[in-house]
């Protein structure tokens, strides 16, 4: 199997409902940074043990690692505002307010502008000056986001219309176009330097490669059940979506868009983040309050 089950890090209990979401890696210290929604925190472990957890964050839907300035970011939906603190224990948030309930975080650490996917709206944060630069419409409601840094361009998933938004870095207040998917619900996104190909999981139980040039549909396939997070592994050329319901990991090799295996987790389990050196995936179980450690092969 591509991905073997290597044990389990017990988190804290939900106090309310919401289970976790997105989740991040930070590569100097390998820590892993997950929003615990039910928690308004994001808990922070590694492969032992639960380590902290950053409080106050209400209904934290994502949380993003910048490794070029050893910040994270935090997308705070019950408060309309973005986190940015930096790695470690006891940090100091500062919160800045962007369009209602942002969610998808991507960042372009050249410019130091930091993308909020909100409900309807996409709001560009100047992550110096601490503030938002602009916050204008999104085609319709959003989910992730990523960015391309060789062509400076942030991508953005749109539940409906059935779209992926482009935004140029260079110019940040305003769409740059669109592609139209072909599939209801464009959910989980990641993007391929390497052959410039964007990955879209849609609500509709399909998977597409896109080129990320010009929206063209390269290939397809079928998902095990409606997708959330999408990670690609640059290292072993495969991709890993995880789908909560029947709990779920399914495995693709990138070059082919095949399936090669799926590896059970937990119903509800629809987050996961990858390692930066792509050996480790962990899927996180929120009837457990536990993350579960895959090792890639």
């Amino acid at each position: 199997m591509p991905l073997k089950r290597n044990g389990h890090v017990e988190l804290p209990a939900n106090r309310g409902k919401g289970g976790f979401d997105h989740a991040y890696v930070h590569a100097a210290s390998g820590h892993v940074y997950v929003a615990h929604t039910a928690n308004d925190a994001i808990d922070v472990l590694d492969d032992e043990k639960h380590l902290f957890s950053i409080a106050g964050l209400k209904a934290v839907a994502g949380a993003l690692v910048s490794d070029a300035d050893n910040l994270i970011f935090s997308s705070n939906r019950g408060e309309d505002t973005v986190g940015i603190f930096p790695a470690g224990p006891d940090p100091a948030v500062i919160k800045v307010e962007v369009g209602a309930a942002p969610n998808g975080l991507s960042y372009d650490p050249g410019r130091k502008l930091l993308l909020a996917a909100g409900l309807a709206t996409l709001s560009v944060v100047d992550v110096q000056a601490l503030k938002a630069r602009a916050t204008f419409p999104a085609p319709g409601r959003t989910r992730w986001t990523v960015f391309d840094a060789e062509a400076g361009l942030f991508y953005v998933n749109v539940m409906d219309p059935a779209v992926i938004a482009v935004v140029d870095a260079r110019k940040p207040d305003r769409l740059a176009h669109m592609f139209a998917v072909p599939a209801a619900g464009p959910h989980g996104l990641d993007f391929d330097p390497d052959t410039r190909r964007l990955f879209c999981a849609c609500d509709a139980a399909r998977l597409f490669a896109l080129d990320a040039r010009s929206g063209k549909i390269l290939a397809e396939a079928p998902l095990s059940g409606t997708p959330d997070v999408v990670w690609f592994n640059r290292a072993l050329r495969q991709l890993y979506v995880a789908i909560g319901d029947p709990g779920v990991i399914d495995v693709f090799d990138t070059r082919t868009l095949q399936r090669t295996g799926t590896v059970e987790t937990e119903r509800g389990a629809h987050t996961t983040a990858l390692s930066p050196a792509g050996d480790r995936l962990y899927a996180f179980l929120p009837q457990s309050h536990r993350a579960a450690l895959f090792h890639c092969t």
